[in-house]
């Protein structure tokens, strides 16, 4: 089915051309006519299938279709998503499919000065792209007013809800006006969504693409068993394939991101890291030199990779396993994007079996494992952490322990100091 058929018009059409775009994908199918229909929209679809297209190109259309030619344009649609990586893609995206219809975008979001993004929105804006904070820090100021919206947009809903954005987003939603169009999405779709989705849409109709939280078949999986201490000889291992142009790799914490790069930077290899920590001028810098390949590996955190979006961008590492089931399919989602061919290696130590067992109950299988590599898994039933610290605590007690009792012992046998005399 080409996009034609989805009655778009013709100034998307052509921007759609131009990017090579021929057939939508499964929830671009369903959710375009849905949405042009002027109906609520509750989409459940994981990460890299097509799900920002899917209500970019609805939105732009709408607007242009019912346009005000007022010589400022008012802000008529807005767009909520998690991070300041996210909402950059998405503003880039409307700015592509909407290059020949004339309306303005602009994106909001925090780490960086306002001054630049309050010039932008106070030229006027047809659609605004935000993170929750900084969006309410400019509505409170008076930059910001949503009077005139006609569509609302809430993405990665499951993620604003990991990042504590709950109460925000009902701040936000209480200010919107109440005759609009939602559009509520989310890669998953746990109960606490549901509620929430409730308290924003209006007979909403639903479009669930693949089944919560199944990564795409597409991608090729497989873990390999390895000690924690040698993860990063096993990195520099794979990493020797020529094959593997870029990689994307995963850490729970930022400063294991950090050390990662050093360990890559150690053998020659170009990384960068983007996390939290970093500026978002960093992290756009190191985010670009990825995607024009000056970068070979960029290491990322949860968090910070929501919002990467890289075609053709083939090997996803998970150096550290999540212990967040739901994570690792939102981590293999950056790779095999909207049908491209994708592979997820995995690293696991004893300690994250346990989280490896939560992923397969979750996805419905098993993982293959790859067991031809050089540093297989040696210690099965490593020491956690805390018993070690717990136990150097009590040696260290006992050590003390004994040495007074030695002590004690030592002065109970001392004899009193005899005086000797020497003869004239």
């Amino acid at each position: 089915m080409p996009f034609q058929s989805l009655n778009i018009i013709e100034p998307i059409l052509k921007s759609l051309e131009q990017e090579g775009y021929e057939t939508p994908t499964p929830i671009q199918k369903e959710a375009i006519p849905i949405i042009l229909r002027g109906s609520d929209l509750l989409g459940c679809a994981q990460t890299g299938t097509g799900k920002t297209a899917a209500f970019t190109i609805p939105i732009l259309q709408l607007l242009l279709e019912n346009k005000t030619y007022e010589k400022k344009p008012k802000i008529r649609s807005l767009i909520v998503t998690p991070t300041r990586e996210l909402a950059i893609q998405i503003n880039e995206s409307i700015k592509t499919y909407g290059r020949f219809t004339g309306l303005k975008s602009t994106v909001v979001f925090g780490g960086v000065n306002q001054n630049p993004q309050t010039a932008s929105v106070q030229q006027g804006v047809d659609i605004l792209v935000a993170t929750p904070g900084r969006l309410l820090d400019l509505i409170g100021q008076g930059f910001i007013s949503l009077r005139s919206l006609e569509i609302f947009v809430l993405d990665e809903a499951d993620c604003m809800l990991d990042m504590g954005f709950i109460h925000d987003i009902r701040r936000i939603i209480a200010l919107l006006p109440k005759k609009r169009q939602s559009l509520f999405f989310s890669a998953t779709m746990p109960q606490e969504i549901v509620k929430l989705a409730n308290t924003i849409l209006n007979n909403p109709l639903k479009v669930e693409i693949t089944p919560s939280a199944t990564p795409v078949e597409i991608i090729n999986q497989m873990v390999y068993f390895v000690d924690k201490g040698n993860k990063g000889k096993l990195l520099l291992e794979i990493l020797k394939d020529e094959k593997i142009k870029s990689a994307l790799v995963f850490t729970r914490t930022k400063h294991g991101a950090d050390n990662v790069v050093k360990m890559l930077d150690r053998s020659k290899i170009k990384a960068e890291a983007i996390h939290g920590n970093k500026s978002q001028n960093a992290r756009q810098r190191a985010l670009a030199n990825f995607k024009e390949m000056q970068i070979r590996v960029l290491v990322a955190t949860d968090i910070a990779a929501r919002g990467i979006d890289i075609d053709d961008m083939e090997f996803v590492i998970n150096y550290e396993i999540s212990n967040i089931s739901d994570t690792y399919v939102h981590r293999i989602g950056r790779t095999g994007r909207a049908g491209a061919k994708g592979t997820a290696i995995s690293f696991c130590d004893a300690e994250e079996k346990p989280f490896l067992k939560d992923i397969e109950k979750l996805i419905g299988k098993k993982i293959p494992v790859n067991d031809e590599h050089p540093f297989p898994l040696m210690d099965h039933y490593p020491v956690k952490a805390e018993k070690q610290a717990r136990n150097h605590s009590s040696q260290n007690k006992s050590k003390k322990k004994s040495s007074s009792n030695f002590t004690d012992k030592n002065k109970k046998h001392q004899t009193k100091p005899v005086l000797v005399l020497k003869p004239k």
